[in-house]
């Protein structure tokens, strides 16, 4: 069963030897660029900030929580020995199983909980009372959101949302929240102030990892985050209604912000590093959170997970939930002996790799060009397609396939004018909605299927040998 809340989680991963303490670094850019450093590298440590200057001993920052296979395992639950490609074979079996499994974990009402170990409202709000860190130097500002779960409810069906948003600090008691358009938070927000009426917003900005990596999923709408949640922990999730805005926060959060969004009310955002690993976009004008009530438990650890260049903490994760998802997905489609999927960690699926075991002319077209399109409008720019022999997660294996087994006047096939998203660096800027459109290449570095019998023998060495002289020789 993964862990109950952030504390549960954090005495497992200090036991699995995967948690750094760091004291005296500062909010402005050191924790950022500590992070940075770490994100790196894929067995790092997690790493727990205190002792921050200008902050009381106890006020914590923990960054990196998912960044290595064994602590992605352990909060969805699976044994930590896991590999990426064992973690990914669970995953297409396991979530299809959770959706279903979900309405039957709606969370539990409780009457209180450690969140309310500390209640601030109305003049007493002070959001600089946490360390929030500025984490690169060109950011617009401190961001207290990054590892954030970001409550709203639906002013019609009642639903609640849980979504994973970047807020950036603007002063005691404000801050903007940056929400595309068309994400199920945006469409609340948009639903409330249609009616004349504010939004209520509540921000958990310390929380189980799982459930911060539930709401950052694109779950269907309807879908209640809390319930996937309690599907994969295998028990509900405890929640307390948050007195002002009436919104559910999980009991046991380490910090939560409740407030108001305003119709109108808006504040320069911005800018900030995005997935890609650029400033995609220049401050904007954004919605402003106005908050009225704060709550945390003793000694807080505010959730950071700030955007670097690739790979980092977050493409990890979606990773290995892309691949499992869209393996799952060319399955469905018909597509035969599909043999695995990679979406390589920080391409946001602009890069995908399929690896097959051809059975008919035409195959590795069909597989590559039909992943190309259920990536959505941020992916596929290249889709490589490989031979079963080759492992889709393994980067100089799909190189050495692609140096060797790819015509590139037979072999690629150009798709155009597919969607993108504003967020794409090669949208020229500014950018016109009307624009977004991107070219796709379907790569095919598979042995030509007429000949692929003859095709010249790769290089190998027996399963029975290596085993023999790593027995003797441990390398």
């Amino acid at each position: 069963m993964p862990p109950k809340d952030l504390r549960d989680w954090l005495q497992q991963v200090e036991a699995m030897g995967e948690l750094r303490s760091i004291e005296g670094a500062h909010w402005d850019l050191e924790i950022g660029a500590l992070t940075g450093l770490a994100q790196r590298q894929t067995d790092g440590p997690a790493l727990l900030f205190d002792d921050i200057p200008g902050y009381p001993r106890g006020y914590r920052v923990l960054t990196l929580p998912t960044r290595s296979p064994s602590r992605i395992a352990l909060t969805l639950g699976l044994p930590t020995t896991y590999t990426i490609n064992d973690i990914i074979q669970a995953l297409r079996e396991k979530v299809g199983e959770w959706m279903d499994r979900s309405k039957a974990f709606p969370p539990q009402q409780v009457e209180s909980g450690p969140i309310f170990e500390n209640v601030h409202q109305g003049t007493d709000v002070d959001l600089l009372k946490f360390p929030v860190p500025r984490w690169q130097e060109k950011d617009g500002g401190r961001y207290i959101g990054t590892g954030d779960v970001v409550v709203t409810r639906d002013p019609d069906s009642g639903a609640i949302n849980l979504g994973v948003y970047r807020m950036m600090l603007h002063d005691r008691r404000s801050a903007s929240l940056n929400i595309e358009p068309g994400k199920h938070g945006r469409l609340n927000l948009e639903k409330w102030h249609a009616k004349g009426q504010p939004c209520p917003v509540a921000v958990c900005l310390g929380q189980d990892p799982l459930l911060f990596r539930v709401a950052a999923m694109p779950v269907p709408l309807g879908v209640n985050e809390y319930c996937y949640t309690g599907a994969v922990r295998g028990e509900p999730v405890e929640v307390v209604n948050e007195p002002v805005t009436g919104l559910p926060v999980p009991a046991d959060a380490e910090i939560v912000i409740a407030g108001w969004v305003h119709p109108g009310v808006e504040k320069l955002e911005g800018p900030f590093g995005e997935a890609l690993g650029y400033y995609s976009t220049e401050a904007e004008s954004e919605p402003v959170l106005e908050v009225e009530a704060v709550y945390h438990r003793n000694s807080p650890i505010l959730l950071g997970s700030p955007m670097d260049r690739p790979p980092h903490e977050n493409s990890f994760f979606a990773a290995l939930m892309d691949s499992a998802l869209l393996h799952n997905a060319l399955v469905r489609a018909g597509v035969p002996d599909v043999k695995g999927v990679w979406s390589p960690e920080g391409m946001t699926r602009l890069i995908l790799v399929v690896s097959i075991k051809q059975r008919y002319p035409g195959h590795a077209r069909q597989a590559g060009l039909l992943l190309s399109q259920m990536c959505g409008g941020g992916g596929g720019r290249y889709v490589i397609v490989v031979d079963d022999d080759i492992d889709p997660t393994n980067v100089r294996d799909v190189l050495w396939a692609l140096a060797t087994r790819s015509d590139p006047e037979k072999g690629i096939e150009i798709v155009r004018r597919v969607l993108t998203t504003g967020l794409d660096p090669m949208m020229r800027r500014p950018v016109s909605r009307e624009a977004y459109y991107k070219t796709q290449a379907v790569i095919e570095a598979c042995k030509p299927f007429e000949w692929m019998h003859d095709f010249a023998e790769p290089i190998s060495y027996s399963p029975e040998l290596l085993e023999r002289v790593q027995k003797r020789w441990p390398m």
